[in-house]
């Protein structure tokens, strides 16, 4: 089944006959064009076009079968005006500015506008096999230059020092980092989103690594906890509790699970440990064109697992003035269960 296949009976269901789709990543898988940032897709009952401007006018040719416009605003909105004449105008409310909101009102008179929430989101939460396959390549990246860059995780090195020599091996394998990486030692540990700076890692550090790649413009994501030298029986404490709730989530994932059951499972284990509270985020999210995309895996989520998601799994615990642990893997889910597609060791610590 085509994308506009699968999108037309779900805007069927939102009550809208058109939708001006504006978040890059859904831009990038309706239309194939990789320059989403500066692309939007119409999506109206006679087909789809995709609209960007005379810089990219090459690349929308060769990226993307949809019919393309260049111009700029006004001149896309005015272009049109006609298409969406009488019709009810889904739009992306999580990704449109209100500014763009106005000036499409003032272009579509006609046109009744509706805010929309996660109505393609859904959609690219299950995978297509080349999808998997170009997430398993990011993550494949990702596994080889974390191993290489392993034994540079030692004491009287910066944590910026490390952050730096991963970004460079990734570009020069031909990818990217998915995005900030983190590289947190010692009491930084407690900062669940730390970003690495110029402490000097110390003896009896743990040191939390969550990096990732994007290739091909898929992403991937994990993370790994390490000691150097000999940490804290507290901190031992903590690390095993934390894989133990990592490990227990990731045996019970399989097609039809509540997304919220997973994180419960994870949260109660981490509670029995004393740890409830230090578990400051969500179990973990979905990854493809975006880092962090459906389904969500924490307590309030409705979504319930299908084959052909890939999904993270990443309990923590952080200890103000401490440190703190995260260890995350990404997952597949498969018919029968599940696969896990990240394999840099995790060791004891």
């Amino acid at each position: 089944m085509s994308k506009m296949d699968q999108l037309r009976p779900v805007l069927g269901r939102a009550g809208v006959d058109a939708l001006w789709v504006s978040a890059p990543a859904n831009v990038r898988w309706l239309s194939g064009f990789t320059s989403a940032e500066d692309g939007k897709v119409l999506v109206s009952p006679d087909g789809a076009t995709l609209y960007t401007d005379a810089r990219y006018t090459v690349q929308a040719q060769e990226e993307s079968s949809l019919p393309q416009y260049i111009a700029r605003p006004p001149a896309t909105y005015e272009h049109a005006a006609d298409t969406v004449r009488g019709l009810r105008v889904g739009f992306e409310a999580e990704s449109l500015t209100v500014a763009e909101l106005e000036d499409l009102r003032q272009a579509w008179p006609n046109s009744t506008l509706v805010a929309l929430r996660g109505t393609l989101g859904g959609l690219r939460a299950v995978k297509t096999p080349e999808e998997i396959g170009a997430i398993r390549a990011a993550q494949d990246l990702a596994d080889r230059v974390y191993t290489e860059v392993r034994p540079m995780i030692r004491a009287g090195v910066r944590e910026l020092d490390v952050a730096v020599e991963i970004e460079t091996r990734l570009r020069r394998a031909g990818g990217e980092s998915a995005f900030e990486l983190i590289v947190a030692s010692g009491p930084n540990g407690a900062k669940p989103h730390g970003h690495a700076s110029k402490r000097v890692i110390e003896d009896g550090d743990l040191v939390t690594i969550d990096m990732g790649a994007r290739l091909g413009g898929y992403n991937s994501d994990m993370t790994r906890t390490v000691a150097v030298g000999t940490p804290s029986a507290e901190m031992k404490r903590v690390y095993d509790a934390v894989l133990e709730a990592e490990e227990a989530a990731i045996a019970a994932i399989r097609p039809g699970v509540r997304a919220a059951d997973l994180d419960k499972l994870a949260r109660d284990l981490l509670t029995r440990h004393g740890l409830g509270e230090a578990f400051a985020h969500s179990l973990g999210h979905g990854v493809g064109l975006e880092v962090h995309e459906g389904p969500g895996l924490r307590g309030t989520s409705q979504d319930v697992l299908e084959a052909g998601m890939v999904i993270t799994i990443e309990p923590g615990a952080y200890l103000p003035g401490v440190g703190g642990v995260r260890i995350e893997d990404l997952i597949l889910v498969t018919e029968d269960g599940y696969e896990v597609l990240s394999h840099s060791a995790k060791e004891s610590v």
